[in-house]
């Protein structure tokens, strides 16, 4: 094992292990207090959690096998999509409004590990492929949701609707859809590379 890849394994060790305590402790917040938003943004740390896991698992694999994984990975992520559009229909029809404090600090919560893991990973992004990137560039483009989580909750105390919460779920789950493909994407170009094609 290079040094380079000692340092890789160390860091996306890491990083799965934050993604997936966050996606645990947002999920749990966003089913307390109704917010489709956080239910949402959960999901994408759960995809962070197997984006970063599958480039842990795969570092003595060879690009072919890589890809195959990343593939099927990236159609398996589309899955809790279904999940987050059926939560945001049930909250539509009944107007719930989350609670607005719990839903800024918990998006401030997750603003903080994905600034600190895009941090972590910005040092080892170029040292193994396409997917180690699409990690990083996953953690870095989640801060504009988490971002987007802590105005819908002012918002939402400001104006007590659930709209806010509505339209930002919407949105990151659009965000999750385009980080599936993005990781298709990824996994297509392992294939293709020469040593893909080994």
């Amino acid at each position: 094992m290079t040094a380079d890849t000692g340092s890789l394994r160390r860091t996306v060790a890491l990083v799965a292990a934050l993604n997936l305590a966050y996606f645990g402790l947002e999920f749990s917040v966003a089913t307390l207090i109704g917010s489709v938003s956080l239910f949402a943004d959960s999901i994408d740390f759960l995809e962070d959690t197997a984006l970063n896991g599958l480039v842990l698992v795969t570092l003595a694999w060879n690009a072919r096998r890589q890809a195959a994984l990343g593939k099927a990975l990236a159609l398996l992520l589309l899955v809790p999509g279904v999940a987050t559009l059926w939560t945001a229909g049930k909250h539509w029809a009944s107007g719930h409004v989350p609670v607005p404090l719990a839903l800024t600090l918990t998006g401030l919560g997750a603003l903080l590990v994905n600034l600190g893991c895009a941090l972590l990973l910005a040092r080892v992004r170029h040292v193994r492929g396409n997917l180690t990137r699409a990690a990083f560039l996953s953690a870095r483009n989640d801060t504009i949701a988490n971002v987007a989580i802590i105005v819908a909750g002012a918002v939402t105390a400001l104006t007590r609707s659930a709209w806010p919460d509505l339209v930002t779920g919407l949105g990151i789950f659009l965000m999750n859809i385009d980080a599936a493909r993005e990781v298709y994407a990824a996994a297509r170009r392992e294939h293709a590379s020469p040593l893909g094609r080994a």
